[in-house]
């Protein structure tokens, strides 16, 4: 643990053993001194030398307490800072396909209460177990020097100590990775309840409660009890045998000092350094469990850390504002999603991507992005291999409205300002009004200021939609990835959206996942996929006179939109 801790505390770890090694010997030596002193007072011998050095070594003691007591919160404080930012920029960089769902309810595990178990190891639990080290490590090199065989008596002890704590280490230890499992689980199924009330309302679960929660939540009481009645039998002998060594040690006493071999004064000096000798062992017993449980907490942060992260690129400079894909495979987990994917968007053009649910259309767009790495073939932008730019230079290329549209916490002009803080707020009116969000502050009580609520729950999906493509204009890319972003808009506020879409084209690309006819029909060229595949190729003119499956999916959509219910 030691090795771990170093990579998480650096050069701070070991200045703060050295002043808990300190401290721990000061506290021996301090209980030590009470024997001198005791047998000077018992035996009426002039005891004001001893009482001065032994007032000399509290003082240095409560110093010692203060400093690694203020170092180790310091540390501890540290500790946690460090491991949030490296954790974040960690995760920031892994591929998006390592956040499948089990990965995401233990990294919220492992941000919450992961790292609070960490920190806690500095602040609070590396002293206690320095302590129970060091200080009966130092009491039993006293009692050599005082009587060396009441020092033997507690140190033949020892050994049975030691093995009780590894006894109840392994019995802690076999349900540690089961209790974070279910910990975990609950974490999801409690913020999911939480996030899918509408849903969990419509079909009546509120009221008899949620299954899958409360599943979740019985398993973790379950594995809470299961550690539980695992540990107690080793914290129980823990305790038995430290207290069985200070009844050797008593009982060794008392028969020297009946012998006559031992005076009375250091038969109660050395009993005391005998509690001391047990005590802090006790109290090691009773963080024993935690400890192990914050060492489990620290090798699943250290595997986070380990997860192998999406190579970055030496850096490259764009060419121009275009976008090809060549020989392009992509599988997720074994299952292929793209085969020889290849196309050519050119520079201020709008490309629109068509085909049917699993054709490919989105995989595309987070390749271009790199949230993958495509699996063979390349993709490149502005004339450079996606791999070759560092992720903050290909961002700075693209601009991303997804179909899952996600507003954070804040007001509607901070979600908007998101695309880019340092914009001025005619900028960020420009955005808006071109994304028609004019209108939707204009119907707020509180404006641009008005609070959107977690995931922008105050809005209709529309609006977050809105809100979302103002975020992308307003960054103000020389390329626009679209996922189906006029899904949620109505007919009057999509023809405005894709009027002011098509302006754009004068100075971005635009890459659009789309299934509404106007969007689609307002492309410079339509890429139709099917199973993985480009099927077919051309504008919407060519496409329609090949008479395939671009003509077909046309047809489909416009009998669609002219369905009525009958009177």
């Amino acid at each position: 643990m030691i090795r771990q801790l170093r990579a998480v505390l650096g050069s701070r770890l070991p200045r703060h053993l050295a002043w808990l090694v300190l401290y721990g010997v000061l506290q021996g030596v301090t209980f030590a001194m009470l024997v001198p002193v005791l047998r000077a007072l018992l035996s009426g011998e002039p005891a004001g030398g001893w009482l001065a050095a032994f007032a000399a070594v509290v003082a240095a003691t409560a110093l010692a307490y203060y400093v690694q007591s203020m170092y180790g919160y310091r540390t501890g404080l540290d500790a946690m800072r460090g491991l949030y930012h490296r954790l974040g920029d960690h995760v920031a960089a892994l591929p998006i396909g390592w956040f499948s769902s089990d990965r995401v309810g233990r990294l919220s595990q492992l941000a919450g209460k992961g790292v609070m178990d960490v920190m806690r190891i500095p602040a609070h639990m590396l002293q206690v177990v320095v302590n129970a080290a060091v200080v009966p490590l130092t009491v039993l090199a006293c009692m050599f020097v005082f009587d060396w065989r009441l020092a033997l008596a507690a140190l033949a002890t020892a050994p049975v100590i030691w093995l009780a704590f590894r006894w109840t280490g392994s019995l802690t230890q076999r349900n540690d990775k089961a209790m974070d499992d279910a910990a975990a689980e609950a974490t999801d199924r409690v913020v999911e309840f939480a996030r899918q009330q509408a849903v969990l309302r419509a079909f009546g679960r509120v009221g008899e409660g949620h299954r899958l929660l409360d599943d979740a939540l019985i398993e973790q009481r379950r594995a809470l009890r299961s550690m539980l009645r695992t540990a107690l039998p080793g914290l129980g002998a823990v305790a038995l045998t430290v207290q069985l060594a200070f009844t050797v040690v008593l009982i060794a006493g008392c028969s020297l000092a009946l012998g006559g071999t031992l005076a009375a004064p250091e038969l109660i000096g050395l009993l005391v350094l005998a509690v001391r000798f047990t005590e802090p062992l006790l109290t090691a017993a009773d963080v024993a469990a935690n400890l192990r449980l914050a060492r489990g907490s620290l090798s699943r942060i250290n595997q986070v850390m380990a997860e192998p992260a999406l190579p970055s690129g030496a850096g490259a400079t764009p060419l121009d504002a275009s976008i090809e894909l060549s020989g392009v495979c992509f599988s997720y987990d074994g299952h292929p999603v793209l085969d020889q994917v290849g196309f050519t968007v050119a520079p201020r053009t709008m490309t629109a991507l068509v085909g049917p649910s699993g054709s490919g259309k989105t995989t595309i767009t987070r390749l271009i992005a790199r949230f993958w790495d495509a699996g063979s073939g390349s993709v490149r932008v502005g004339g450079h291999d996606v791999r070759d730019y560092r992720p903050e230079e290909l961002m700075a290329q693209l601009s991303i409205v997804f179909q899952d549209v996600y507003l954070f916490e804040g007001t509607l002009e901070d979600n908007i300002r998101l695309g880019r803080p340092a914009a001025t707020d005619e900028e960020v009116r420009q955005a808006a009004r071109l994304a028609r969000v004019d209108e939707i502050a204009t119907r707020l009580p509180d404006g641009w200021q008005t609070r959107v609520g977690e995931a922008g729950a105050t809005l209709s999906g529309g609006e977050r939609q809105r809100v979302s493509i103002a975020r992308a204009l307003l960054k103000d890319a020389p390329i626009i990835l679209l996922d189906e972003a006029t899904a949620a808009l109505d007919p009057e506020n999509e023809t405005a959206l894709v009027q002011a879409l098509t302006a754009l084209t004068k100075d971005r690309t635009l890459l659009v996942i789309a299934h509404r006819l106007q969007t689609v029909a307002e492309a410079d060229q339509i890429v139709v996929l099917d199973r993985g595949r480009v099927a077919e190729l051309g504008t919407h003119e060519q496409l329609l006179a090949e008479d395939g499956r671009y003509a077909a999916f046309w047809t489909e959509r416009a009998r669609a939109q002219g369905w009525r219910l009958a009177g």
